[in-house]
């Protein structure tokens, strides 16, 4: 049964840096693309990047790009999300999810990705 769970979320000023983790489980992490995705208060859930199976590559929403990044541990089964420059805007509901085939090209489709975490809360205040 795979799992995915994810740390590091909290309530920070806008300007400072948060790193979200998401620990994998149940199946082989380096065969699968990892993805983050988040969730504001009454709007529908975005992709925010995602990682290659091999970790060479990487993908991001324009509004997370040059500050946010994403990077894998595959000996430690995890995905990361360093997040700096935080702005009240970011603040939702932070998804880790894996993708449902082995060895799979990069992507951001939602319904691409098979499992999913139950999600850690960013908040940043101004």
């Amino acid at each position: 049964q795979v799992q995915l769970v994810e740390s590091g979320g909290g309530l920070v000023q806008a300007g400072a840096s948060l790193r979200l983790s998401c620990a994998a489980s149940g199946r082989t992490f380096s065969r699968y693309v990892m993805g983050w995705f988040r969730q504001a208060p009454g709007k529908p859930r975005d992709f925010v990047a995602a990682i290659s199976w091999s970790g060479d590559g990487t993908y991001y929403s324009d509004s997370v790009k040059g500050r946010f990044t994403i990077s894998r541990d595959n000996a430690e089964n995890t995905v990361y999300l360093q997040m700096n420059s935080l702005k009240p805007e970011d603040t939702a509901v932070y998804y880790c999810a894996t993708d449902g085939c082995e060895y799979c090209a990069l992507n951001y489709y939602m319904n691409q990705y098979a499992y999913w975490g139950q999600g850690t809360q960013v908040t940043v205040s101004s």
